[in-house]
């Protein structure tokens, strides 16, 4: 199996986020975060007053609108994620539906897009990272709005309920956004449910094998954050590492909304070779100004899971120059097909990182949906089957790589290691690694009897690594 590209790239990009940030932008977290404190902005704030839709161009009498739901976090900590999300969805439809940009804030309209002939409507829906709004949600668009097709959510805990609340709607076609828990496909198998990104494991594929073999490491500790989706970052990288005989000896969980991490960083054993980081936002700021202030040097002694590799993360600046992580995404890559759609999607938003999972995450879904029922000629009838099975069987090349599906609507993936670079002001990153077809089991070592990602699980044990460890 080829995993390995011929020569590290570097392909250094503007962060175009930082004036949010500096101006005070609320905490950016995870992929999939999990449920937030009871500080999060209330839910009543959350959920619009009234639909906001992208509305039809004029069209036939007979041409149905496609509506099409599209959730991501809008409130609590989280809320920049919606600008990436929304952002990465409707430039799909604009690339490659006809549709053209109304403005530039999350919720602005795309209008005249059309997929085999229909009109596409889209209608938003704010969550706050917790599964009970999200569910809340999902159910005003399918409900009151009656969407044909949901496409999202962020967050892992989300997923899992919105999964759930899939298998009460046969006639709704539910499209993942970028929520990774593993169990969402795993476990849930909600069969009209299908996500084109993978879970969290998936995305770490490979570090776990750059820690132990090309830096050396043999005991690692992991800092993270208190809930699903760390938990399952986690899990890919513990079942990887301690397969070829490394030893996680601490796990540290913070809660979502805590803001001081030198008490946390203070637990670090100190004979540990690294730091294993999975958190996200300004907590990944926290951390590793807590980390620096107890001598440590998070460049060489941290490894960071997929959201400490984003875009966002420039912010925290040189401290994390040098850091190597895994992503779903192939940050750094100096492939034309994602250096286009990079500088493509900065042309019509600019404020919205392209280099992020987030926006790059559901661009793909809505490509896939896009697709899908084009191949179909929009036909939704019979509670979605042809558009159902065009979905399941579809192969489609992203951005950032192909993909298939698997038996339970999960996708197999590439993987990238990758690093933050500087180049004069500007951040970027450069890939080191890019590991092909992981698959949920993750070379077979998890399945669905494994024990739910969680604090504890998996344990840490040596045995047969995953398939690509050999190329490393």
């Amino acid at each position: 199996m080829d995993t390995g590209s011929p020569q590290p790239t570097r392909s250094l990009h503007k962060f175009h986020t930082l004036s949010l940030l500096a101006a005070g932008v609320l905490v950016l977290a995870t992929a999939c975060s999990g449920t937030p404190a009871a500080t999060t902005e209330p839910t009543a704030t959350l959920a619009p007053t009234e639909a906001q839709t992208t509305p039809p161009t004029a069209m036939p009498s007979t041409a149905e609108p496609v509506k099409i739901g599209i959730v991501a976090i809008g409130g609590g900590p989280f809320a920049l994620f919606e600008l990436e999300a929304f952002s990465g969805a409707k430039y799909a439809l604009i690339k490659l539906a006809g549709g053209q940009s109304a403005g530039q804030e999350s919720q602005d309209a795309v209008t005249g897009a059309t997929i085999a002939g229909r009109p596409v409507q889209l209608f938003f829906g704010r969550t706050d990272a917790s599964p009970d709004v999200a569910v809340q949600q999902a159910r005003r668009l399918v409900e009151q709005e009656k969407v044909d097709i949901l496409l999202g959510p962020e967050s892992g805990d989300e997923g899992v309920a919105i999964a759930n609340y899939a298998k009460t709607q046969p006639g709704v076609t539910f499209v993942n956004g970028t929520s990774g828990a593993q169990v969402t496909t795993m476990k849930v198998q909600a069969p009209n449910f299908f996500r084109f990104g993978g879970d969290g494991a998936q995305w770490m594929a490979g570090t776990g094998t750059y820690a132990y073999k090309t830096l050396g490491w043999r005991k690692v500790a992991i800092l993270a954050e208190d809930y699903s989706y760390p938990y399952t970052l986690a899990a890919g990288f513990v079942a990887e590492f301690c397969s070829q005989g490394g030893d996680v000896s601490k796990r540290i969980w913070v809660p979502l909304d805590a803001t001081d991490y030198a008490s946390y960083v203070a637990q670090i054993p100190s004979d540990v070779d690294g730091t294993l980081l999975l958190t996200g936002g300004t907590n990944t700021t926290n951390a590793v100004n807590a980390f620096e202030q107890i001598g440590g040097d998070p460049a060489t002694e941290m490894l960071g899971g997929s959201s400490v590799m984003d875009e966002t993360t420039f912010a925290t600046g040189d401290p994390v120059v040098g850091m190597i992580g895994g992503a779903p995404v192939p940050l750094g890559s100096d492939d034309p097909a994602w250096t286009g759609w990079v500088n493509d999607i900065h042309a019509v938003y600019p404020e919205a990182p392209a280099q992020s999972l987030f926006t790059a995450l559901y661009y793909n879904d809505m490509q896939a949906i896009i697709e899908a029922l084009t191949q179909v000629n929009g036909d939704l009838s019979n509670n979605h089957a042809a558009f159902n099975e065009a979905l399941a069987n579809l192969q489609p090349t992203f951005p950032t790589g192909s993909v298939t599906l698997d038996a339970n609507r999960n996708a197999i993936i590439s993987a990238y290691v990758t690093k933050f670079t500087k180049d004069g002001d500007q951040m970027g990153f450069e890939l080191l690694k890019t590991v092909t077809n992981v698959d949920e089991t993750f070379g077979g070592l998890f399945s669905a009897d494994s024990p739910d990602p969680g604090r504890d699980s998996p344990t840490c044990q040596a045995g047969t690594p995953p398939p690509w460890a050999a190329d490393f």
